[in-house]
């Protein structure tokens, strides 16, 4: 099983400095790649509740977020080995041609180390601020995705769709990998599962209780079976977003929070239930107040989760 982190991509350590620092500390010690979060604002009032936190509050770090595409550039020209991941884009807030393009250049300037995590956005907040559409969710996102694969693979691009007309075009700019940077998705309603199945390399669950991954996973790789693709082929790399306690937390404990002996023992979990990758998130833990405690956190968890290289 591989095993990522996330960027120092928010709060008050994000810059140059802490990225330049935690992309080649992970490297560095091993890790499998670094991945990025997609956070337009922080509203004072919400028009819904955070689904992550317990009272439905927004992390304070919401305040201040770097952009996920120009972070992962920026980490791209300082590594070279480590993959480069969004978890996840909120397709509504973009156009996908113009998203292609983003992408398929950080896959070439990268050397083909794109995974490309994507969403529909669960704020309508931060929707009305990008003047995302509304209605028809599914069906855009289903074509979204279908334009961004043409960009990437057609000789000749066409797009007549409801949302986006593309005239035959050439696109020359096509992403290092072939047909295209692997595509996950966070899916947890039968029609965007189905989604994974037509177009996806993986599911990107977060937030969902570890001993109902393994019937979820099984459902979205029968679909993937159904649309005729190979089972096996289809991955899922979850995202722990994690809640460091100084005092272990009782057994009905929300995943990935409690002592680090808890984090890691779900992280273990993930591997015995057939998770392909695991992305732990620590920006909104103590660990995320200075880059020295970030990275702190980043060796720790090599330390105790990462095999011990082998020295020529």
């Amino acid at each position: 099983m591989r095993l990522s982190i996330c960027l120092p991509q928010t709060g008050a350590i994000a810059g140059p400095a802490a990225i330049v620092r935690t992309s080649r500390l992970a490297e560095d010690l091993g890790f499998d790649g670094l991945w990025v979060l997609d956070r337009l604002l922080a509203p004072l009032s919400p028009a819904e509740p955070y689904p992550v936190s317990a009272d439905g509050s927004l992390p304070v770090q919401f305040q201040r977020v770097l952009d996920p595409l120009a972070t992962l550039a920026f980490a791209a020209a300082r590594t070279t080995r480590v993959a480069l991941g969004t978890s996840v884009l909120a397709t509504p807030w973009y156009n996908p041609m113009v998203l292609a393009r983003q992408l398929a250049a950080i896959d070439v300037l990268s050397g083909g180390r794109l995974k490309v995590g994507l969403g529909t956005g669960w704020s309508t907040d931060e929707n009305r601020a990008a003047g995302a559409p509304c209605g028809d969710r599914g069906r855009r996102t289903d074509e979204f995705v279908a334009t961004m694969i043409a960009a990437w693979t057609d000789d000749v691009v066409t797009v007549d769709g409801a949302y986006t007309q593309v005239p035959a075009s050439r696109i020359d700019l096509k992403p290092v990998q072939r047909p295209h940077p692997p595509l996950y998705f966070a899916a947890y309603a039968p029609a965007s599962m189905r989604r994974i199945a037509r177009f996806g390399a993986g599911w990107n669950p977060a937030g969902v209780p570890l001993e109902a991954l393994p019937g979820m996973f099984s459902a979205i790789t029968q679909m993937a079976a159904d649309a005729g693709r190979d089972p096996s082929a289809v991955e899922m790399v979850v995202r722990a977003n994690v809640t460091l306690t100084d005092v272990a937390l009782a057994s009905d404990r929300a995943p990935f929070a409690g002592t680090m002996a808890q984090v890691l023992g779900d992280i273990e979990r993930c591997r015995e239930i057939g998770a392909d990758e695991v992305v732990v998130d620590a920006q909104f833990t103590s660990f995320a107040t200075s880059a020295d405690r970030y990275d702190e956190f980043v060796t720790d968890l090599a330390a105790a989760a990462l095999p011990v290289p082998v020295l020529a």
